[in-house]
């Protein structure tokens, strides 16, 4: 296979990915083709039906591509990009790879955020990882400054990188804990946003790639996976405003807990929502 058309090339990509179980290795190949080829998904297809020619140092790249991905690494760390609403970040090793379920998470902090009757609203994203949540907020709000809180010495770099890019100078980053974040906004914000680590640490996820390449401090929560919940919910109800919101992503069997503890800690208006499987994804409360 030292020079085949993209037809066979796409064929055998597939074929490796199946066999290696990725679950999804037909969108996993175009994914990896198309990223050394500078084409879509559906640009990688078209291709292939014409049997187009592919040269022999990108079928090489390919090639290494789809053996590191039948080894389960994910697909964002070989591109060393995750998209994530209108956004491509940055992404690899030590820091959690956005999920799709957290762009229908972030829409509640963006909708409460571009509701504030402020020419300048605040929102705080805690533990913020790659950046998503608040890069999403900032970009999609463009009136409103942000600050992502993130304490990860593996992480702290791809934030920083990933605000550079996209966060002009309405997003700073603050290397801090989130459980003693930002004192000197106490009572100032309007927007707390968090995707914590919420997996009790007896629940192995299935799947490779989380097990082995996300950081076990973006996956575990301590024995019943509410450890970070307990924590960002005293730092918010300490930074917001009274009316302010918060904004909490968490797992398909931990919304009533969660309200539990939110309403225990003095917020109101509580909801759990549902993502698009029909599964409690988040909770939102107001200050």
């Amino acid at each position: 296979m030292s020079k085949p058309d993209l037809a066979a090339l796409r064929a055998h990509a597939v074929s490796v990915l199946a066999e290696a179980g990725v679950p999804t290795p037909e969108a996993d190949a175009d994914l990896l083709i198309g990223h050394v080829l500078g084409m879509s998904r559906g640009q990688v297809q078209a291709k292939a039906l014409i049997g187009a020619p592919v040269d022999a140092e990108q079928v090489m790249t390919i090639t290494e591509y789809i053996e590191r991905r039948a080894t389960r690494e994910p697909a964002q760390h070989i591109t060393g990009v995750a998209p994530f609403r209108t956004l491509e970040l940055a992404v690899g090793p030590g820091v959690f790879v956005p999920r799709p379920e957290t762009e229908f998470v972030v829409q509640f902090a963006i909708d409460a955020l571009a509701a504030v009757p402020s020419p300048e609203p605040l929102a705080v994203d805690l533990g913020s990882g790659s950046g998503a949540i608040a890069l999403a907020m900032a970009v999609e709000v463009p009136h409103a400054r942000v600050i992502a809180v993130e304490n990860s010495p593996a992480a702290v770099p791809w934030t920083s990188r990933n605000i550079a890019r996209w966060g002009d100078d309405r997003v700073r980053l603050v290397v801090a804990d989130l459980a003693d974040a930002l004192p000197e906004l106490d009572a100032t914000v309007d927007v707390v946003a968090s995707n914590p680590p919420y997996i009790p640490e007896g629940a192995v996820p299935r799947d490779p790639e989380v097990r082995l390449f996300d950081p076990p401090a973006a996956l575990y929560g301590g024995t019943d996976g509410l450890d970070a919940v307990h924590a960002l919910t005293a730092t918010a109800r300490r930074l917001l405003r009274p009316g302010g919101a918060l904004v909490i992503e968490h797992g398909e069997l931990q919304g009533p807990a969660i309200a539990a503890i939110v309403r225990a800690a003095g917020f109101t208006a509580i909801a759990t929502h549902r993502d698009l499987l029909g599964r409690d994804r988040a909770t939102t409360a107001h200050r």
